[in-house]
């Protein structure tokens, strides 16, 4: 399944922009709607370090997939910024396999990466829905938000990336006869 990731991915993606019906006002709304999303990554990869330890603070104390829930926050505005259920409905399904996946595989490597601190952190923060407060974990597991962990992430690329997306929406929508 993981081989059909990125070919798939541009399959949807081509669809996702072929059955948009994107007007400025959506591309607002989709656009603020995301902002929470690329928050919560920015949040995330300033403390993520990435084969080094396992990340238990900042967001990663609410949930152990920041990221994911940031990309899905981020596909809601894609969403609502296109218009179009089936274009949602791509999103939906695509995320759903892919990241399930992905999560798991993941899972997997931190447990075998990082053994019994694992195992405690996954006890005490959920997969991906957010715990309301912080978890309580143990001090060795403290560490703040980094910029410079933040830029070696290259988070940047999120934005860019999103807006990219709105630019290429707002394109089609002035090209189609109104």
């Amino acid at each position: 399944m993981q081989r059909w990731r990125v070919p798939l991915g541009f399959a949807c993606a081509a669809l996702f922009f072929l059955l948009a019906q994107a007007r400025p006002a959506t591309l607002i709304v989709g656009g603020l709607v995301a902002l929470p999303g690329l928050a919560l990554r920015a949040w995330a990869t300033g403390h993520l370090r990435k084969n080094d330890a396992l990340a238990t603070t900042g967001p990663y104390a609410y949930t152990r997939n920041p990221l994911y829930l940031g990309s899905a926050i981020l596909a809601l505005g894609a969403g609502i910024a296109t218009r179009s259920w089936i274009s949602v409905s791509i999103l939906i399904f695509y995320f759903a396999i892919f990241y399930s996946i992905v999560i798991r595989r993941e899972t997997t490597e931190l447990h075998l990466r990082h053994r019994a601190s694992f195992e405690e952190y996954a006890r005490a923060v959920p997969l991906f829905i957010p715990r309301l407060t912080a978890a309580r974990l143990p001090a060795d597991s403290a560490g703040s938000f980094s910029l410079t962990q933040y830029k070696k992430n290259h988070e940047w690329q999120a934005p860019v990336g999103f807006l990219f997306l709105l630019l290429v929406l707002l394109a089609i929508w002035r090209l189609r006869p109104h």
